[in-house]
């Protein structure tokens, strides 16, 4: 707000004001453009955020208004009562919420650290080495991001069996460290980094590793930031599928989803927990969205 009275000041009036804040030097937009692009955007923000106020809403509403049609956005007579069915339903249950939500940390912990240490170093050798059967690596690494994990579930299944990992953590945990994504951001990343930063910390006596640890990833951390969000994602969302088959092993996600399975009583609950499951993710997103940004504006560029 001073920053825009300040600015009427020293232009003598609200319009030039306007236009100089929102064109940014770009003279040749009118006030009437600005507005209209302001107004274009403005519907898709709010087009694309309903979604995230309907099912926040939903948490808050009684089950009689759940089924009510046609729905309404807002609840007319919002209440708490889900989420405290939710905590008594996880007290009650056999399996404690807090080993659910222990299973979940090891695995975002353990998940997040292996993937971008391993996908660190393999951008490394990829970005700044010179090896034979390095161009055939980097098209595979490109090649590898057009297959789903539905394409990959049946070769992983056999693999982890083979290795008798199935029913345990780590099923859920080495997989994630063999995502092609971060390994593509941080690749790029890296290629943009000039070839003297390599070399002065050869010359003060730096080994390979000691400079990715100390030069590179401290300069990409926008990098790895938006690496940790994704995996973050991944594995927070993850339920363990066909992998885990004992109930204390099993993540959060889960008991959440088991809920939502349970029939039409516990619906509420059910709005309940998935606001939860959504929150932390988008939470995390919040805090580290300009270095999410920076990746995506630059992972693609090379000077």
């Amino acid at each position: 707000m001073i920053k825009w009275i300040k600015q009427i000041r020293a232009t003598g009036g609200f319009r030039r004001a306007f236009v100089r804040y929102f064109t940014k030097g770009r003279s040749n937009r009118s006030v009437a453009g600005t507005m209209g692009l302001l107004i274009f955007i403005a519907l898709f923000a709010i087009f694309a955020l309903f979604p995230v106020v309907f099912m926040a809403s939903n948490a808050f509403k009684p089950l009689r208004e759940l089924y009510r049609y046609p729905p309404t956005l807002l609840p007319q007579n919002p209440t708490g009562q889900n989420f405290r069915d939710l905590l008594d339903y996880a007290s009650d249950s056999l399996v404690p919420f807090t080993r659910y939500l222990f299973n979940t940390g090891v695995l975002v912990l353990f998940g997040c650290a292996g993937q971008i240490l391993i996908s660190a170093m393999a951008a490394f050798a990829l970005a700044k080495f010179e090896f034979r059967g390095k161009k055939l690596l980097d098209n595979l690494v490109v090649y590898a991001l057009m297959f789903s994990g539905a394409v990959t579930g049946v070769p992983n299944y056999i693999i982890l069996t083979r290795l008798g990992l199935m029913d345990s953590l780590w099923a859920i945990i080495l997989p994630s460290f063999a995502s092609t994504l971060g390994l593509y951001l941080l690749k790029n990343f890296m290629e943009m980094l000039p070839d003297s930063l390599i070399e002065a910390a050869r010359i003060d006596g730096a080994s390979t590793f000691k400079t990715l640890i100390s030069v590179i990833l401290p300069v990409v951390k926008p990098a790895i930031m938006t690496v940790f969000i994704f995996t973050f994602q991944g594995l927070w969302g993850n339920t363990g599928g066909s992998y885990l088959y004992t109930e204390n092993i099993r993540p959060l996600s889960y008991m959440l989803s088991s809920i939502a399975a349970s029939g039409i009583a516990r619906q509420g609950m059910a709005s309940a927990a998935s606001l939860l499951t959504f929150l932390i993710p988008v939470l995390i997103f919040i805090i580290t969205q300009s270095n999410v940004l920076e990746t995506m504006a630059t992972s693609g560029m090379k000077d």
